[in-house]
């Protein structure tokens, strides 16, 4: 991502007092132009500098190729987000696998060794990678930790979707208890929208199982209610409930 912060006003300053020191790397384009590989701040900072030009290295580099370089150069800066690393590592892993190397532990020690990190490390930015746009940023500021948003990575795209909807709603932080009982949960496909905003909103929820008899729920709602909507509706009223008094 490029931003027009304060390290980008230093680096238009730089270029128009000392020109661009490091030229970019770009390849030439099938249809015609040239594609940056490593230089995107750069060019920016020359456009905002009134530059209409800025000196390149042009490469015949594959896909594959330009990726790896792309993730090496910007990989290192101290400003970069864990959405763009983990992002950027998926990309480069994918282009390592797509280069014939074999073994994935191989791989993924490649992969972080340009940033000096380990395999280990890279494989929890690649499943952070699988965080739907929204919960990404939410790591980004910092209203998800990474553990969390590694936990979270594994569930479904509907469950997440879930998560999302309650941290909206309610503004609630998430521990690492929750986020590994979301995984676990999740894991064994038990999750439902009441379950995660359960989980969510209860700081030490307890592990307790209640089974409601069929007979019961047909006495209060028809075949077209489907399980969500039973569940949704019992919470509701529970919540009235306990703002009553929760009396026994």
């Amino acid at each position: 991502k490029i931003l027009d912060d304060e390290k980008m006003q230093e680096t238009v300053e730089s270029i128009r007092n000392y020109g661009v020191l490091m030229p970019g790397i770009v390849r030439r384009r099938a249809e015609g132009g040239y594609e940056i590989i490593s230089g995107h701040r750069r060019k920016h900072g020359c456009e905002l500098a009134g530059l209409s030009t800025m000196p390149v290295f042009v490469k015949d580099y594959n896909d594959d190729e330009a990726t790896v370089i792309m993730v090496d150069t910007n990989i290192q800066r101290e400003d970069i987000l864990p959405s763009e690393k983990a992002k950027a590592y998926f990309m480069k892993y994918e282009a390592i696998k797509h280069q014939g190397k074999k073994g994935d532990r191989y791989s993924l020690n490649e992969v972080g060794e340009a940033a000096g990190e380990s395999g280990k490390t890279v494989q929890r930015y690649i499943w952070l990678s699988r965080l739907s746009d929204e919960l990404l940023d939410m790591v980004d500021r910092k209203k998800i930790g990474l553990i969390q948003g590694v936990d979270l990575s594994f569930l479904t795209e509907q469950a997440q979707e879930w998560v999302r909807d309650v941290i909206e709603e309610t503004n609630v932080s998430i521990s690492r208890s929750q986020s590994a009982k979301l995984k676990e949960h999740g894991r064994s496909n038990e999750l439902t929208m009441a379950m995660v905003r359960l989980i969510l909103t209860d700081e030490n929820p307890k592990a307790r199982k209640i089974t409601i008899k069929a007979d019961w729920i047909e006495e209060y709602f028809s075949d077209d209610y489907s399980s969500e909507e039973i569940e949704n509706i019992i919470l509701k009223l529970l919540k009235e409930w306990k703002k009553k008094g929760g009396e026994r």
